[in-house]
């Protein structure tokens, strides 16, 4: 079964936008997903970073 989503509103600035757009589309995802993606990524690395400071 998926993950439950949520829906949240964030503001960003616009040639940022843009960038996710291109990017979103080069991978044939959603700007919703491709975020979502990035964001993982991002914090798999901080917990990565963090385990090895423990």
């Amino acid at each position: 079964m998926k993950p439950l989503k949520e829906r949240l509103s964030i503001t960003l600035d616009g040639d940022i936008i843009e960038k996710i757009k291109v990017l979103a589309e080069e991978q044939d995802r959603s700007v919703s997903q491709y975020i979502n993606l990035v964001l993982k990524s991002h914090l798999k690395r901080v917990d990565e970073k963090n385990a090895k400071k423990a």
